[in-house]
């Protein structure tokens, strides 16, 4: 039996335009905000699976940098979720990491009741009045990707992304492993920002411990990927004597990955890295022009967190929240190749559902 075909109108009708819109090419910002229109905010009951009829809840993510490449995987975790159970979303928040307008949106949340709201906290006082308010008005309020600091006293419930800080010490670690003196630059895009600056903190102190001769160049990039690009050119080309260049965001380590390509600078000694898995960034690596990048699996940061929302609310706020750490890979030349011969949703590189077929022993 076709389970669709029972399937209120309504849900066959924004099952159909995900559909189409997938195939047309029509970005995740475009294809979230439809499926909000259709399902969100409305009290329409629907069903999932195992789970009684409830409320098709409306799940509002408020992201620091919407358009960026980053979180494609991460919307499609979230679109997958909410299709799943049942649910809806809305995606908002600042294209260009403005804070004042993330508490915008997260305020719009409130004032529109949300079900629950997922925030990237990356400013470590400015989330406190909208979190505390949503939970007064009993909305519940997830972390992701990005956390308050530790001991900072945050009322959200729970931060689902990667241990930032621990991400930066390995990435030390293996800096220092690479290079034994001399200049090494540190890309960040937005510096200050909790999403980010964890993991030059704990590459820095890593560095420090170690006693080489390693001098740190701290270099703000900017929230947009060609920005990003044009500022470590710029900086090469005035620091060619540097021995290493590594980013703690997307968008400057893929720039970092251009700029060692089109210069040719691991044949010149120069080693770089960074973090995610941007199409490019692979590439590249495989290329040989980039040492290696981490992966903090983006697509569970958004499918995880809708799981979390999903049962708080179906348990009545008894089962969960807690945090989840989605982990730390590092990408190198020798692993990348299953990373560029498969496109899926999972790494934000193809719009299709899919099941990829598990094949040979599992490394680690």
């Amino acid at each position: 039996m076709d389970h669709q075909d029972d399937a209120p109108p309504a849900d066959r009708l924004r099952r159909g335009l995900l559909h189409s819109a997938a195939l047309s090419g029509v970005g995740l910002a475009g294809l979230a905000s439809s499926a909000a229109l259709l399902g969100g905010g409305r009290a329409e009951a629907a069903g999932a699976g195992p789970f009684p009829t409830h409320p098709r809840w409306r799940f509002v993510f408020v992201n620091h940098v919407t358009t960026n490449p980053f979180f494609t995987p991460a919307q499609y975790g979230i679109h997958d979720a909410t299709e799943l159970l049942g649910c809806s979303y809305q995606w908002t928040g600042s294209a260009t990491a403005d804070v004042s307008e993330m508490v915008n949106a997260m305020n719009s949340a409130i004032a529109a009741k949300a079900s629950a709201i997922g925030v990237c906290i990356v400013d470590p006082k400015a989330f406190e009045g909208p979190i505390e308010k949503a939970l007064a008005a009993g909305i519940p309020v997830f972390a992701y990707n990005a956390d308050a600091p530790a001991g900072s006293g945050s009322k959200r419930l729970a931060y689902i992304g990667q241990d930032l800080f621990q991400a930066g010490v390995l990435l030390g670690e293996r800096i220092v492993s690479l290079i034994d003196s001399g200049t090494v630059a540190m890309f960040i895009a937005t510096p200050g920002q909790l999403n980010i600056q964890p993991r030059l903190d704990g590459a820095a102190s890593v560095i420090k411990k170690s006693g080489k001769k390693i001098d740190i160049d701290v270099v703000a990039t900017g929230a947009t990927v060609n920005e990003e690009l044009s500022k470590i050119k710029s900086y090469y080309l005035g620091h060619q004597h540097v021995k290493g260049m590594f980013a703690v965001d997307a968008g400057s380590t893929q720039g970092i990955a251009e700029t060692m390509d089109q210069y040719g600078l691991a044949a010149k000694g120069v080693h770089g890295g960074g973090f995610d898995l941007l199409p490019r960034t692979l590439e590249l690596i495989q290329k040989g022009a980039l040492d290696f990048t981490i992966d903090q699996q983006a697509y569970l940061q958004g499918f995880y967190t809708c799981m979390e929302m999903f049962t708080f609310l179906a348990s009545g706020g008894l089962t969960g929240p807690a945090d989840i750490n989605t982990g730390l890979k590092f990408v190198t030349r020798d692993n990348v190749k299953p990373y560029l011969s498969t496109s899926t949703r999972y790494e934000g590189k193809s719009a299709t559902a899919q099941i990829v077929p598990l094949t040979g022993a599992i490394g680690g």
